[in-house]
């Protein structure tokens, strides 16, 4: 899977409420509108359709990744601003509640631009509102439990990883994320009472309070599991 985070920087105005109770505003900027991942931007995607999403995201990971419905328990962020900015290297960054884009990726993006632009603000924005442990949560974690709603949304991509797949229960990306799931499996709402509990630090023993086992036992399960499939076809 493809690199999509770390944490940057966006313009416009639009603002949303959920359950009624809380507001959060966006803004868009394309700062890159004369590039040609800029003009692809507007093009095949545009503002109004990103502001939109922004608030259907940023519901979704609340309500269902989360499950954040009193907004006392979530990280409170007033406005999300995103950056269509020309810059190399990651597809996107953000950087509290800043969103970059880059428009060279944009530009050389082979496919339906507006799907994987919609994924990629699924990641990003996960990482806006989830809490990581005052930054004590490892960085494959915090980037696992981003893909994680990428795969609860169904906005995955053909070369996301298979149950079953990586090295490390921390490495991070769609690995970790297919990790999260398998523990989700073994307690419903995993993920969301994870999230809570790294609210203002990180340890990892949560893994074993919230399963009843160590993280390395889990993975080990874990990889056994989805071998033992696979050697018999299942």
């Amino acid at each position: 899977m493809a690199l999509h985070s770390l944490f940057f920087f966006t313009f416009l105005t639009f603002s949303s409420s959920f359950h009624g109770i809380s507001a959060v505003k966006y803004e868009v900027i394309n700062e890159a509108t004369t590039t040609p991942g800029g003009i692809r931007f507007t093009n095949e995607i545009g503002i109004p359709y990103t502001k939109k999403i922004m608030g259907t995201i940023n519901e979704f990971v609340w309500s269902v990744i989360f499950q954040e419905n009193n907004p006392s328990d979530r990280k409170p962020v007033e406005i999300v601003k995103l950056y269509i900015k020309e810059y190399k290297g990651a597809e996107a960054i953000t950087w509290g509640d800043n969103i970059n884009v880059s428009s060279i990726y944009l530009e050389g993006y082979k496919g339906d631009l507006k799907w994987e632009f919609t994924s990629l603000l699924y990641h990003e924005l996960t990482h806006v509102f989830q809490w990581n442990g005052e930054g004590q949560t490892p960085v494959g974690l915090v980037e696992g439990v981003a893909d994680y709603t990428i795969l609860k949304a169904n906005y995955f991509p053909p070369a996301f990883a298979k149950p079953g797949d990586g090295d490390k229960w921390d490495q991070g990306y769609d690995f970790t994320a297919r990790f999260l799931e398998y523990c989700d499996g073994i307690t419903p709402d995993f993920v969301p009472k994870l999230n809570k509990k790294m609210r203002y630090a990180f340890n990892i023993n949560y893994f074993k309070d919230l399963t009843g086992k160590p993280v390395e036992q889990l993975w080990r399960d874990y990889k056994a599991k989805y071998f033992t499939a696979r050697k018999y076809g299942h």
